[in-house]
């Protein structure tokens, strides 16, 4: 059944792709994330409820939204996430279910994840290195997401598996060529993002970033020619593979090329909150009408309304005219 598409911003964007956050929390403490202590944690009676999240999973479905990505936090730590995927796989329309994970628990979530429905999955993973992963985690964890990976092999239903890597000068540089081996030797997607300003301590500096050119010059320089992959017009990522390799690289480069003019995407914090940027500093409630009875036609309007409103550009690049994002990104929702 194709469903009439109606979630079109200003500039003539197609919304199709949501990002529900599950979560703040999280059971690492990344450092470019969130700090190591004081975070303020959502109350939980505030966080939507797995019949809001259907509701609203249908609703925008039912506008045109064709992927929805579950997310946080860290999402895993929701004891009902394969009870979420379970009721949002079979939405008629919808042609994507991913999820964003630290991959700290994978090992036993894997299997009721892909019988659930799970049809894709990324794990962010910044290093190889155990003494580097305990340094930006502040968890010395490695091993277990390695073993979440592995088991995760053993589900084809959930395809591709894609390693998300964030490029920072001077942590990632001897990192690359580490990652290139593993997309060449297994079915991963790796990606490497750069370094946004989304940390809860609000210490970014353009000079941490290391641009996705850098790191592709770095890989065919040390390791090996890359080939250029055809990717979607609104895909955020520059694909390449190997000649000889079963897997895929991948640059998404928000900070030296912002992919803003064929951005669809929208996102839905834990606690009921749409942004239609990372970057937003406003938001449009959700809960709200949700729990007070609002009918779908209601729900639907907000989030036209809000669609409408979609910011142009994130404005990364322009100096003063750049305003951080409202929250960190443990609270947005990746």
């Amino acid at each position: 059944m194709e469903y009439e598409h109606v979630l079109v911003d200003g500039f003539g964007r197609h919304i199709e792709d949501l990002r529900i956050s599950l979560t703040d929390r999280c059971n690492f403490r990344c450092v470019y994330c969130m700090p190591e202590e004081g975070m303020q944690w959502l109350n939980r009676d505030t966080i939507l409820t797995i019949d809001e999240i259907e509701r609203l999973a249908r609703i925008a479905v039912d506008l045109g939204i064709r992927e929805i990505r579950l997310t946080g936090g860290e999402p895993t730590l929701r004891p009902d996430l394969p009870a979420i995927v379970e009721r949002l796989a079979p939405i008629p329309g919808l042609k994507s279910l991913s999820l964003t994970t630290n991959g700290f628990l994978l090992d036993r979530l894997a299997e009721p994840l892909a019988k659930a429905g799970l049809t894709r999955i990324n794990v962010s993973l910044d290093t190889l290195n155990h003494e580097k992963f305990h340094q930006i985690t502040r968890r010395p964890a490695l091993d277990k997401v390695l073993a979440g990976l592995e088991t995760l092999e053993r589900y084809p239903s959930i395809s591709p598996i894609k390693l998300n890597v964030v490029g920072m000068r001077h942590f990632t540089e001897d990192e690359v060529v580490g990652f290139a081996k593993l997309a060449r030797r297994k079915p991963y997607v790796v990606r490497f993002i750069e370094f946004m300003p989304l940390d809860a301590d609000g210490n970014w500096e353009r000079e941490r970033v290391l641009s996705g050119d850098e790191i592709k010059e770095i890989v065919e320089r040390d390791f090996m020619p890359l080939v250029p992959v055809q990717a979607e017009a609104s895909s955020t990522s520059r694909r390449y593979r190997f000649a000889d390799g079963v897997g895929e690289i991948g640059f998404i480069n928000p900070v030296s090329q912002p992919f803003c003019a064929t951005c669809n995407r929208i996102r839905l914090t834990a606690d009921g909150q749409l942004r239609t940027c990372l970057f937003s500093v406003d938001e449009w409630d959700l809960r709200t009408p949700l729990r007070s009875g609002a009918t779908n036609d209601e729900i639907r309007a907000i989030l036209r309304n809000a669609v409408a409103h979609k910011e142009l550009k994130h404005q990364i690049n322009e100096g003063d005219a750049f305003q951080r994002a409202s929250r960190s990104m443990s609270q947005i929702g990746g």
